[in-house]
């Protein structure tokens, strides 16, 4: 099958197809009208919804604004660009994986090239957008990807639904799936009406946290269930895709920062490029399980995976609802031995290390504090190694506090000027903390230089790198508009990471930001490890760890699996299994638990390592669909060649019994046996063949439980040799 067709349709337009086995787009190309992608679909011979050659339902495949050029008619969209409009194909190339397809505007002498790239086998693309200025011009808005092909899967609007997810601290991951019409797209009679609606679905992110509101994360269904569409903006600050409707057909478009949102221009001279923040882009023919199992494999071929990455290490971190950045000596070497003890391989000494007491306004020089480690840090470090763990620290790298000696030019340490965000020539501060500006050769010798010396002092092999402080808009050094500044900014500290890991190859490091207020897939396709949520009670946890594996790669989901000495058994268990489906990123007080509880975390560590086994090339399942924020029962699943894990929470409120529907084993024997803990402990199920449905009957909520499902032939089993008989 040749992977690029043209052919000539009525009308003087070529149709351009570029395809494999995995995608295939479909592209209208004319003389008197911008280039747009009409077609979305898998390649092959599968089928997928008809590319229309109605040309009142194209939607420009590029939208751009400038000043002096804004849009016809105006309105908050960002689409109908006056720009947008008058692009007219130049030239396409492809070498297979990419292809890049040309337009110009005459008017002005902009060239934009629109980029898309695949991978084998992926049933999804990654794009961005390059616009080469002709004349000055100073560009406001950008889009990364525009279509309206998706509207062929359903008559119109009304066929779709969204879901998509809120964000916010210790409340991460609240998805909700809602019709269109719903949030906001209006009625109106179209063909009445002499201009296109106005109304639009916005969904934008500000300032240096990429999810301090919203996940850049979201699916288009169609409600028949033959159809899905998802993205991801791939940016670490800024960004917004918008869903509306044309004058006769509709669009979804995805952008960086703008300037009506983020404060954001960029003025090129002649010949000088802007180059919008990419997104990927995934699709199904199905629903939401199909669809992410599709964006779980792009996210997958575009990470930047590294021999240490393959690693998984179970990490212990002393911080949640433990020593709560409060580490000494004394505190951390039972932890440390009981870290051990219960199989961790990695022990995180978390915030507090670096301070004599108050510290949140003082950081900055990352120097071990005296008082809290009387032998040295290295005491308790060589301890952690002596346990057969690898020793990590925490940091916060981006920030200097506003009373360090590094941000008070008395101290005569101070940094530069330069080195900190600033607007209108005054340094910028939030929650006691100035921001880095990593563009700045002192700023970014002082980061590197950090971890650098952490390396080489202490030999860590591991950094949960943190990010507390939302900045605003940006900085206007340098004369930029603030949105440029930070999206400057932004990139810089990729860069930086790309350093500190090729000089430090065996590295880990974690992502995260007051939890997740930065999960997003530039981070990602760089870092181990992303942290899923501060979230201190486990029964609310659960929606989080259940719905982490929708943002990022379930191998990359670091969730909190504190248990709680003194707690009932059920409890004890509910919290450990928020761990099991993704990273389990162990914490709590596990020297002072008793025999039988101490066993209980054992088993749940093996149960992890035996999931991590095969995590790699799982794709993650949603039975009860994507959990909702107050959902009482909550379920997850992790399915491969070789069978299914499946974790089930059960919330207080819950009935005592569900349904789980499972239709990728419809008509055949399932095997449903514990995962964790070996044990039923009072839990029942039972398997219809023909429905494809499993029978849970649970205890009293809250409690949960890991399945494993085995359809035909064996997954790894947990080791036996596990003290079961202790009295709990």
């Amino acid at each position: 099958m040749p992977e690029l067709q043209s052919a000539r349709v009525p009308g003087g337009v070529d149709r351009l197809r570029w395809r494999n086995d995995a995608v295939e787009l479909v592209f209208a190309i004319g003389s008197d009208g911008p280039v747009a992608l009409i077609g979305i679909g898998p390649g092959g011979h599968r089928s997928m919804p008809t590319p229309t050659l109605d040309r009142e339902l194209w939607q420009p495949l590029v939208e751009l604004s400038a000043f002096g050029h804004g849009r016809f008619p105006g309105s908050f969209r960002y689409v109908d660009t006056v720009i947008g409009a008058r692009l007219r194909y130049r030239a396409h190339t492809t070498d297979g994986s990419l292809l890049r397809i040309e337009q110009c505007d005459e008017e002005t002498g902009l060239v934009v090239e629109s980029v898309f790239e695949r991978h084998d086998g992926v049933s999804a693309f990654r794009t961005w957008t390059t616009v080469t200025a002709g004349t000055p011009i100073v560009l406001d808005v950008v889009s990364t990807f525009a279509t309206g092909a998706f509207l062929t899967a359903a008559p119109d609007v009304d066929g779709f639904v969204l879901a998509s997810a809120a964000n916010d601290w210790v409340a991460e991951s609240r998805w909700t799936t809602k019709p269109l019409r719903e949030l906001g797209l209006a009625r109106i009679d179209r063909d009445v009406q002499h201009q296109p609606p106005r109304s639009r679905l916005h969904v934008a992110n500000r300032g240096s946290w990429s999810s301090g509101e919203h996940a850049p994360t979201a699916v288009l269904l169609a409600t028949n269930g033959d159809y899905a569409l998802a993205w991801q903006v791939e940016h670490n600050g800024p960004w917004g895709y918008q869903l509306g409707e044309t004058r006769h057909g509709a669009y979804l478009l995805l952008t960086g920062p703008t300037d009506q949102d983020n404060q954001w221009s960029v003025r090129l001279a002649p010949g000088e490029t802007f180059t919008s923040v990419p997104a990927s882009v995934a699709f199904a023919a199905g629903g939401v399980d199909e669809v992410f199992g599709a964006l779980t494999q792009q996210r997958r071929a575009t990470r930047l995976v590294r021999e240490a990455d393959r690693t998984l290490p179970v990490v212990f971190n002393d911080y949640m609802n433990t020593l709560m950045g409060d580490p000494t000596t004394d505190r951390l070497l039972p932890l440390i031995d009981a870290a051990a003890d219960a199989g961790a391989d990695l022990f995180c000494i978390d915030a507090g290390w670096y301070a004599e007491g108050h510290w949140w306004d003082t950081v900055g020089e990352w120097l071990p504090a005296a008082s809290r480690f009387p032998g040295g840090i290295e005491e308790v470090i060589g301890h952690i190694r002596a346990g057969g763990m690898v020793a990590g620290l925490w940091l916060e790298p981006e920030v200097i506090g506003v009373r360090s000696p590094l941000a008070v030019a008395s101290s005569g340490r101070a940094l530069p000027d330069s080195a900190f965000f600033s607007r209108g020539g005054i340094r910028l501060a939030e929650h006691g903390r100035h921001l880095l500006d990593l563009r700045d050769p002192a700023a970014r010798a002082h980061v590197v230089g950090v971890f650098d010396r952490l390396v080489a002092d202490y030999g860590i092999g591991f950094v949960k790198m943190d990010d507390n402080t939302m900045t605003g808009p940006g900085t206007d050094t340098g004369g930029l508009a603030p949105g440029a500044g930070l999206l400057e900014h932004n990139r810089a500290l990729l860069d930086v990471l790309d350093e500190v890991q090729a000089k430090h190859p065996h590295l880990l490091i974690e992502s995260c930001a007051s939890g997740a207020m930065r999960m997003d897939q530039a981070m990602l396709s760089r870092l181990h490890l992303q942290s899923t949520s501060d979230q201190q009670d486990p029964v609310m946890y659960a929606t989080i760890a259940a719905a982490a594996p929708a943002s990022m790669l379930p191998e990359q989901a670091g969730n909190w699996a504190y248990p709680l000495a003194g707690t009932s058994r059920e409890e004890m268990v509910f919290a450990l299994v928020n761990g099991i489906l993704g990273r389990m990123y162990l914490s709590g007080y596990l020297n002072r638990m008793s025999q039988g509880e101490v066993a209980l975390v054992r088993e749940a560590v093996v149960a992890q390592k035996t999931v991590l086994s095969g995590i790699e090339a799982s794709a993650p399942f949603w039975p009860l669909g994507l959990p909702g924020w107050e959902d009482r029962w909550v379920a997850l699943g992790l399915r491969d060649e070789r069978g299914s894990w499946l974790s089930v929470w059960c919330r207080p409120g819950a009935s005592a019994d569900v349904v789980l529907p499972l239709p990728a084993y419809t008509g055949r024997a399932l095997v449903v046996e514990p995962g964790f803990p070996a044990d039923a402990g009072g839990w029942s199920w039972r398997w219809d063949a023909d429905s494809a449905e499993l029978h849970v009957t649970a205890t009293e909520a809250p409690t949960a439980r890991v399945l494993r499902l085995i359809p035909d032939a064996p997954i790894p089993t947990i080791e036996k040799d596990l003290q079961h008989d202790q009295q709990y």
